[in-house]
């Protein structure tokens, strides 16, 4: 079933399938094609292909992950993105035209989870939504309010999303705050770019990708302590116990 961007069919609610995903994209064409790729592998989809009209169909429809270009007509992706985490905690996934590097780490900067560049094989987009999806619902099911893991200067509270450093209420993106619950169940224990990516995206490290290193940057920012998260050259990145 092909959903119309003018919205004049809803996906159906009863059927069951993967997750509910809202697909951004303009190129019509592209938009049929992906949804039926992706209605024939169980998910329910909403397409959109008005950047006006985007922030609150995600929010009247609720889903599961979003998918989201980049060139669009009313405004861009990145404004949306920017819009939608108002009130949406769940991935989001860029696929766009645009592979340049200074899209990409705005991008992740802004709070997506990933960021494909277009052409890209429908295998791949698959995996990698089934992946955030999996790690989504991972993270909606964290036991207990605060780690027990024990800082003098930072606290993690997973069930409500809320990072204190030195009583100060943190502002993270939620693949920064994925990040540091990771580095945060094992202070002191290096983790290399391979393990991270593989817990953030579900893939392997390909030696090029910087977002490893844009998402530390940007939870150092926010903390004020550069040396909060350790640089350990040639094998990862660790969470100290004390950064003073």
């Amino acid at each position: 079933m092909i959903f119309t961007a003018d919205f004049s069919h809803e996906p159906d609610s009863t059927q069951a399938g993967y997750g509910r995903l809202v697909l951004v994209e303009d190129d019509i064409a592209l938009s049929q094609l992906t949804c039926q790729y992706l209605t024939r592998e169980g998910f329910e989809v909403l397409t959109v292909a008005d950047g006006l009209q985007a922030p609150n169909r995600i929010k009247a429809w609720a889903p599961d992950l979003v998918i989201l270009d980049i060139m669009l007509p009313g405004q861009d992706g990145f404004d949306i993105c920017r819009q939608i985490q108002r009130f949406y905690q769940g991935p989001i996934l860029f696929l766009t035209a645009r592979g340049e590097s200074l899209d990409e780490i705005l991008g992740l900067e802004l709070g997506a989870d990933d960021y494909l560049t277009k052409p890209v094989e429908p295998r791949v987009l698959l995996a990698r939504i089934k992946a955030h999806l999996r790690r989504s619902c991972r993270n909606r099911t964290w036991p207990g309010s605060i780690d027990s893991t024990v800082f003098d200067w930072l606290k993690v509270d997973k069930r409500n999303l809320k990072v204190t450093c030195q009583g100060r209420d943190i502002e993270l993106t939620q693949p920064e705050f994925n990040l540091l619950c990771l580095l945060y169940d094992q202070p002191g224990i290096i983790h290399s770019r391979d393990e991270i990516m593989k817990s953030l995206r579900g893939i392997e490290y390909d030696g090029v990708s910087r977002t490893v290193d844009i998402l530390v940057s940007g939870i150092r920012q926010k903390l004020g302590l550069e040396n909060a998260i350790r640089t350990v050259r040639g094998k990862g990145y660790l969470l100290v116990e004390s950064p003073y």
